[in-house]
């Protein structure tokens, strides 16, 4: 029986050998909702022209079509997301570097110091 403390390394799933499914961002949907694509129309082919070979044939092809579709979708807002991230950063620490002095964007600007510049 294996103690509760027992902390081993958990090893990565690797699919097809290589896609570590774990730890690369948006392969783990991808892989499932291509899975789940194929086998709606593989399944939906089947019951609606009752052949076997040419229904997996439009699953392997669900499969692909679906699984690239969604990857570049997910990596897309990834990336979206990633840039946003970096705007806000460099924005704060703007904000953090030009707060109460005369650069500050949002301080308003009295008489006197309108008149010097």
């Amino acid at each position: 029986m294996a103690g509760e403390g027992d902390s081993e390394p958990e090893k990565p799933f690797k699919l097809l050998g290589f896609l570590d499914v774990k730890n690369i961002p948006c392969a783990r949907d991808s892989v499932l909702y291509g899975s789940l694509g194929s086998l709606v129309m593989g399944l939906g082919h089947f019951l609606a022209t009752s052949r076997v070979r040419r229904s997996c044939d439009v699953a392997v092809g669900s499969y692909i079509c679906t699984m690239l579709g969604y990857w570049f979708y997910c990596r897309y807002n990834l990336a979206q997301q990633r840039i946003r991230q970096r705007m806000l950063k460099e924005g704060m620490k703007n904000r953090m570097l030009f707060e109460g002095s005369y650069l500050d964007p949002e301080k308003k600007k009295t008489g006197s110091e309108r008149s010097d510049s």
